[in-house]
């Protein structure tokens, strides 16, 4: 794989509604336009760009997206560039929310179309079966349409199949909890793990601004590299053109890609709610003194490093007061599929000890506690510290300085409330990913 970097543009643009779709086309086509004279070859517009990403009740124009596809096409053969953008786009009698890919010739090359359908794109769009890279000029893209981010088995797969770059024209939406920072843990925490995990660059292309009155976008389009670093990244409210030069094909170690050995674990009858507490402390006197304080404290066990030790290649089954746990290698955490198995096997509490990586451990613990809505408990070798994630990626305590010990309430109805939207379950993306993903690769290559 020959390494080599291209100057790639992210447009970041304002949200319209599908019906001024024909007023607002000339200012996209003038912003692609504006990035193909700055020299980009990669060019990507936001998911649902054309016509919108509300679609609403009507019958969807194919004079519409074809007079769509020709301007784009213009673009590409005016600038030499390939162009990826979000679309609507008919497959017989289905619609499919699609990233579209455009080649310098201004011809299209190929599409992906969303794995993971989120909320409402379950009433107007069916959900795409493939998961293949596309070749172009500028290098093999893997193509991931906005929530097909959150499902780690699908970018994983991709990067197996030869992707150089992930690249994902999205509608990340916020909930505008707090409109002076529009939160959404894609652009905040997992677009960065992402890249790191496959050991490529990841480039995003959001929406700022809102759609029918209800539909909030948090921006932050966003470029990062193969080390998980942002190199450029949009505001919150703004049209925005990010443009940076980005490495594709500099070699990067492959993860583990399972955890065999823990998916077989079950409970008989799991305990529904349990007070955990948690120590770094080693010293077995002073973590039998700890341990007597946390049951005192209302603790039904304590965590020690102990507990999460296990070799890289065995990790292994364990059980905390009742609940169904496994002990997995920092190895097994950091790789996008190594806990995939166990948690669809109904492990949803992980523990690891961690070393290397350091400014790491957090973003993935938290990463891999959002995505399968599992706890997480780290062991941080390098800081000398543990600290406990929830099922919505948050980190809810941790020990510092003095502070030895830590608790946290492991409750299985959290862990158990998949759905992270509206018919959106986070589990049936996972089992329909790794099925998409036995189809395209093969049985042999799951061993």
């Amino acid at each position: 794989m020959q390494q080599r970097k291209i100057p790639v543009a992210s447009i970041q643009t304002l949200a319209h509604d599908r019906a001024d779709f024909d007023t607002v086309w000339p200012r996209l086509v003038a912003l692609v336009d504006e990035a193909g004279r700055r020299g980009a070859k990669l060019i990507i517009l936001p998911e649902g760009t054309v016509p919108g990403y509300v679609l609403g009740t009507q019958p969807v124009s194919e004079a519409q997206l074809e007079h769509a596809s020709d301007a784009l096409a213009d673009c590409a053969r005016r600038h030499g560039a390939t162009i990826v953008y979000g679309s609507a786009k008919k497959a017989g009698a289905a619609i499919l929310n699609a990233a579209i890919v455009i080649g310098p010739n201004g011809r299209e090359i190929g599409y992906a179309a969303k794995r993971f359908l989120w909320h409402f794109d379950r009433l107007w769009f069916a959900p795409g079966a493939t998961l293949e890279p596309i070749d172009t000029p500028v290098g093999r893209l893997g193509l991931l349409v906005c929530a097909d981010g959150r499902i780690p088995s699908i970018a994983a797969t991709l990067v197996e199949r030869g992707a150089e770059i992930l690249v994902m024209p999205t509608a990340w939406v916020t909930s505008g909890r707090d409109p002076g920072a529009l939160e959404n843990i894609q652009a905040d925490l997992m677009v960065n793990v992402r890249a790191r995990e496959n050991g490529v660059p990841f480039a995003a292309a959001n929406k700022a601004g809102v759609e029918l009155a209800s539909v909030a976008y948090c921006g932050k389009s966003a470029l990062v590299d193969s080390s998980g670093a942002f190199v450029a990244r949009a505001g919150e409210r703004g049209e925005e053109i990010l443009f940076a030069e980005l490495e594709l094909g500099a070699p990067a170690p492959r993860p583990r890609s399972r955890a065999p050995s823990v998916a077989a674990h079950a409970l008989a009858a799991p305990v529904e709610r349990a007070r955990i507490a948690f120590t770094p402390v080693t010293e077995p006197a002073e973590f039998a003194r700890l341990s007597a304080l946390a049951l005192q404290a209302d603790a039904a066990a304590t965590l020690g490093a102990a507990d999460a030790a296990c070799e890289p290649d065995r990790d292994r089954p364990i059980e905390i007061a009742g609940v169904r746990a496994a002990a997995v290698a920092w190895e097994t955490l950091r790789s996008p599929r190594g806990l995939v198995a166990a948690r669809l096997a109904g492990i949803d509490l992980f523990v690891c000890r961690a070393l290397g990586e350091a400014a790491w451990h957090a973003p993935f613990a938290r990463t891999r506690a959002a995505e399968l809505r599992a706890y997480v408990v780290v062991f941080d070798e390098d800081a000398q510290r543990a600290f406990a994630v929830d099922p919505d990626g948050a980190i809810v305590a941790g020990t510092f300085d003095g502070y030895r010990m830590a608790a946290f309430t492991y409750e299985r109805s959290r862990a158990a409330a998949t759905l992270v939207a509206p018919a959106t379950d986070v589990l049936a993306g996972l089992r329909e990913a790794e099925e998409i993903r036995r189809r395209t690769l093969g049985n042999e290559a799951l061993v």
